[in-house]
């Protein structure tokens, strides 16, 4: 048993249940944050209004694995997660975002990844969990290493943003190198 013996719940945060009403407001208003938006969109940046989200169609199938990320003191909604899982290969794609500005950089992101993916290697029987990330998003891949991501492939000039291209990655991490980096903690 990993020290996230409960499958929802870290130090500092818990995957909730994502409420589509909640969700959409905050949501919009992470949308008028453009660092948050040029990092978590691979299309051009736009604010986006209530409206918008509550219309648009989350994915709601057996496939994907949606969660609010809580926090633990205070129980204040600081983004969204998710999981989608490719069942035939064994797969997972993890999607994080960290809508809350006052809570980027302190470990909360990290501890969102570890969750997930003890969420998908222990809950779902993931073999890998992959995710895609800009490749200047240094905060986000620096998770994403800390969690035991690593580099896969760089997609050379694959993202235009104020007239310069920008790489990006596809990091990964498989079952046997998470499960020895539990076994070092």
């Amino acid at each position: 048993m990993t020290e996230f013996g409960n499958l929802f719940n870290g130090k500092l945060v818990r995957l909730a249940a994502y409420s589509k009403d909640e969700v959409a407001e905050a949501r919009s208003r992470w949308t008028h944050d453009a660092e948050f938006m040029r990092f978590q969109e691979i299309n051009p940046a736009i604010p986006r209004s209530v409206a918008y989200f509550e219309r648009k169609k989350e994915r709601n199938d057996s496939d994907s694995f949606q969660f609010a990320i809580r926090t633990i003191e205070g129980d204040k909604l600081i983004g969204f997660c998710l999981l989608w899982m490719k069942w035939a290969d064994q797969v997972a794609w993890l999607g994080i975002g960290i809508g809350e500005p006052d809570y980027r950089s302190k470990g909360y992101g990290t501890e969102t990844v570890r969750l997930l993916l003890n969420y998908a290697f222990n809950e779902l029987g993931a073999w890998k969990v992959q995710l895609s990330a800009v490749g200047d998003n240094a905060r986000a891949i620096r998770a994403y290493e800390k969690a035991g991501f690593k580099l896969e492939v760089r997609q050379r000039s694959f993202t235009y943003r104020d007239g310069q291209r920008i790489d990006d990655v596809i990091m990964g991490v498989l079952r046997r190198e998470w499960e020895a980096e539990q076994k070092d903690k």
